[in-house]
């Protein structure tokens, strides 16, 4: 069986679905790979280095689809700039299976199309918030990345110098970094930030995080609020009313006012990011100050964020980073790769596709299957009905 491994072809990503020291792994489990002609450069991997480690490479973007039965991708087919129609959906074939990161909450659309195709797709966004998940789990291993390189984004953007020094000339005080959101990106910039040297202040509305904050270091900030109700399923945050929210960005303002960077990670699954930050709390910062808000992409959670822009605003720099994983794409890459392996070595079972739907693993990640989406919270969004069950095969689709 031969897993195909395309160039990403998404406006400046850099991330490749497999790293080459994976290759034997895969092939302990009887799988092959195909990899499309310089689809590891940009990360860092030759193609001479999957070569040395088993893989074929071909230079023919359409006859590695047409010859993978497993297609790999970091991002959604249709994530590539262009409409739906001219997208490299068009390449499968009926009874492919496809694993990525797939947006499926964010691109219905596309993965309707995708079930017209008759393509069996894992989306691995769905995965179960299980133990037994947690090699397989990309999006924490991609927000780890995103975590760390907001700290070093803002630090190559702020004025000043993160750590206190005691100099010939004076001593420097800290910088104050308040990070918004205290999830697996918020607790990295928490720890990034405080091996840099800064004094880091952290705000989540789950109060379960609380310990985690101090852990790293940090200074948990309790707001007057009531958030009994603000933890969801699988420890996610949920999404909380209008009043809720505004005395929040109120409460924020005051925190804000005193710190040198903000970094915000808030988010809410398949919902729109919690606007935060208003900017007259922006213009209550001092000038110099810097905002990275990783929410941009889902609607940020600073009113004055532009997606993929950096802008001044009443003298600070508010930017709106959009892919932050691809730009660490080695590491982003190995990380990717490792979940990829860890879910195909769960699915694949003496050379074939087990399709356990009995398995949560498989069951939940599942998302197109025999010409249906089967993922019910994608159903909802596309106003399909309940589906009853789907059949548990036990071989390969």
């Amino acid at each position: 069986m031969l897993v195909g491994v395309p160039k990403e072809n998404y406006p400046s990503e850099r991330r490749v679905a497999l790293v080459p020291s994976v290759l034997p792994l895969l092939a302990s489990i009887g799988l092959e790979v195909g990899v499309e002609q310089g689809a590891g450069i940009s990360a860092g991997f030759p193609d001479v280095a999957y070569k040395e480690h088993g893989a074929k490479i071909f230079s023919d973007r359409s006859k590695l689809f047409s010859s993978s039965q497993i297609l790999l991708r970091v991002r959604n087919p249709g994530k590539d700039g262009i409409s739906t129609s001219s997208t490299d959906a068009d390449s499968f074939n009926s009874n492919q299976l496809l694993i990525g990161l797939l947006d499926p909450l964010g691109s219905p659309e596309m993965v309707s199309y995708l079930a017209s195709q008759g393509i069996t797709s894992f989306a691995l966004e769905l995965l179960p918030r299980i133990s037994r998940a947690q090699s397989m789990d990309a999006l924490t291993a991609m927000a780890t990345v995103a975590g760390y390189k907001s700290v070093l984004l803002a630090a190559d953007i702020s004025p000043k110098m993160y750590p206190m020094m005691i100099t010939a000339a004076g001593t420097i005080a800290p910088v104050r970094v308040l990070v918004v959101g205290a999830g697996v990106a918020g607790l990295q910039a928490i720890a990034t930030a405080r091996r840099l040297g800064a004094v880091v202040y952290s705000y989540d509305v789950r109060p379960a995080v609380k310990e985690q904050v101090e852990s790293l270091g940090a200074r948990f900030l309790e707001l007057d609020l009531e958030t009994d109700h603000a933890e969801g399923v699988g420890g996610y945050a949920r999404a909380m009313d209008a009043n809720f929210y505004n005395r929040q960005a109120e409460l924020m303002a005051e925190a804000m006012a005193e710190s040198d960077v903000v970094i915000t990670t808030a988010a809410v699954p398949a919902s729109k990011a919690p606007m935060l930050i208003t900017e007259e709390a922006v213009r209550g910062m001092q000038p110099g100050s810097v905002i990275i808000d990783l929410a941009a992409e889902t609607g940020g959670n600073c009113q004055v964020t532009l997606p993929g822009e950096r802008v001044e605003v009443h003298g600070v720099t508010v930017v709106g980073p959009v892919n932050l994983p691809s730009t660490v794409p080695y590491h982003a890459s190995q990380m990717f790769a490792k979940n990829l392996t860890a879910f195909l070595k769960n699915l694949v079972v003496e050379s074939e596709v087990r399709l356990d739907t009995s398995d949560p693993v498989i069951g939940e990640s599942l998302l197109t299957h025999q010409g249906e989406v089967v993922n019910s919270r994608v159903r909802d969004i596309l106003g399909l009905d309940t589906m009853t069950s789907v059949s548990n095969e036990g071989s390969e689709p």
